[in-house]
């Protein structure tokens, strides 16, 4: 969108961002990014009471939960938030953060970081005049739906942040967005980071070639066939697909066991393969599909997900490098990234950080953000930038 169209909007109200600990690095970039822009935008409405606050040195604004000796916790604001835009962001999968319980350490959980931004809200006390909560990770959302008797924490979690006073929910990647059916009335934004993958691989592979000829898209199981789809047609290349087969008679750390990955697709020797997914928790199913598109003779092969948790640890990945399973692991600065992981010579790092900066700026002018959560256009413009795919020569 241009800045031009931008400014020429009424925004909501005085923009204010609070980044909970757990995002407070993002939070510095995204605020670098809208100081930037707003300091550099020249509007004839600028000095109208509209336009008020609207150019600031810092949109952060001070925020923190303090904890009791007991580990309870409570959220505290300490400026004034009276008829702001609040944006509100937070990383549940943050493990870094640690605090005391009773003189015990303990690392902060995915429930922690949710119970934290609960405070903060209320916090608030009702007088912003917009909240929006940009979550990258959504809590719960891998328990979406039941397979039994059990908890729907993810529409839990989404009602009683609506019930709170919250107007809208961005998240990333939602693992299922059909789970924005528990909040009808209130919105819910899935946002996929596919230019942010496209534009980190151009960068940092100045031979890779986004032709049929050359590449094809894998989805390591068919809960991401739709992802895959999409990069298959924006990118002109050829699609395959794995699914899982599973003892269903056995149950392990709370699932099915996998029994085998089967392979649905045309040849693909000789050619380099990205697998794309919604993310990476341990690995082993992304390292066991890497291997068997080796046993298929494929050459390079690059995986592109949006959340790196990698909970068992980055030694696996080492392995798979050194052998020549994979070439290149492309995720977010969405979550948590460990020290560790960035020195990884086969890691890659998609910054998201401008991208969000763009959604708080289009939103606070109360501009539809369709164009961002569809970026086909800009996908095609770095694409002809670097020659690639239809633009190749």
């Amino acid at each position: 969108m241009s800045q031009e169209k931008i400014v020429e909007t009424i925004p909501v109200g005085p923009l204010g961002i609070i980044a909970l600990e757990s995002s407070k690095v993002m939070g510095q970039h995204v605020n670098d990014y809208l100081v930037e822009w707003r300091n550099a935008r020249e509007s004839e409405h600028k000095g109208t009471i509209a336009f008020y606050g609207y150019q600031r040195d810092s949109y952060l604004l001070n925020a923190c939960c303090p904890r009791f000796g007991t580990g309870e916790a409570k959220g505290q604001i300490k400026e004034s938030v009276r008829g702001a835009d609040l944006y509100l962001l937070v990383d549940v999968t943050n493990y870094s953060m640690t605090y005391t319980v009773c003189g015990h350490m303990n690392h902060m959980s995915p429930d922690d970081h949710y119970q934290d931004l609960k405070r903060i809200i209320a916090a608030v006390g009702g007088k912003a005049k917009r909240i929006t909560v940009i979550m990258p990770y959504l809590y719960e959302g891998r328990q979406h739906r039941r397979t039994s008797r059990e908890s729907l924490d993810c529409a839990l979690a989404l009602q009683e942040l609506t019930h709170m006073g919250v107007d809208s929910i961005i998240t990333f990647d939602a693992h299922d967005p059909r789970v924005q059916n528990a909040i009808p009335l209130k919105s819910l934004e899935t946002v996929a980071p596919n230019y942010q993958f496209i534009k980190a691989m151009l960068h940092n592979v100045p031979d890779i070639r986004f032709d049929s000829k050359h590449m094809m898209v894998i989805s390591p199981d068919e809960g991401g066939m739709s992802r895959a789809v999409y990069f298959a047609n924006v990118l002109g290349l050829d699609m395959g697909m794995f699914y899982k087969r599973r003892d269903y008679t056995k149950i392990v750390n709370g699932r099915n066991p996998i029994v085998a990955h089967e392979f649905l697709g045309s040849d693909l020797e000789g050619k380099d393969i990205l697998i794309v997914d919604d993310m990476i928790s341990s690995g082993e199913s992304i390292l066991d599909v890497a291997t068997e598109l080796k046993r298929r003779k494929a050459n390079r092969i690059f995986v592109a997900a949006t959340f790196g948790i990698f909970t068992n640890g980055l030694a696996k990945f080492d392995d798979a490098y050194e052998k020549g399973l994979i070439y290149r692991l492309i995720t977010t600065n969405l979550t948590y990234q460990t020290p560790e992981l960035l020195t990884k010579p086969y890691y890659i790092s998609a910054d998201m950080s401008k991208y969000i900066a763009l959604i708080i700026d289009t939103l606070n002018h109360d501009n539809s953000i369709s164009a961002l959560l569809n970026p086909v256009e800009r996908i095609q413009n770095i694409l002809k930038e670097y020659g690639q795919g239809h633009f190749a020569n």
